[in-house]
């Protein structure tokens, strides 16, 4: 059951729902861009300036937060996003690494 923030646990993480997040290309493109940012690195969703609005942009990151792709906290008046990187390595080895030969 996710926790109270919708993160799964990466148990509950599921390859289809992983694969659907990734299909979208804005998706895709957010979580290639935090492959780029150091281990844990932190990044508010409006950083990444998708070109949709703001009720959208949050649509794309609850869908990512509900794959388990990003955990996002709260900062204040905004979120923050981090990649679960050991969680995603664990759970389905060498996905990030074809995401960031991609690149």
């Amino acid at each position: 059951m996710p926790d109270e923030d919708g993160h799964p646990s990466p148990e509950e993480m599921s390859l289809p729902a992983v694969l659907t997040a990734l299909a979208d290309p804005l998706r895709y493109a957010v979580v290639s861009e935090l492959l780029r940012e150091p281990v844990g690195a932190e990044r508010t969703c409006a950083s990444f300036e998708l070109p949709v609005s703001k009720s959208t942009t949050t649509h794309h990151f609850r869908v990512l937060r509900e794959a388990g792709l990003v955990r996002q906290v709260d900062r204040g008046n905004s979120r923050a996003a981090t990649l679960r990187r050991a969680d995603l390595d664990r759970r389905f080895p060498g996905l990030l690494d074809l995401i960031t030969a991609e690149r």
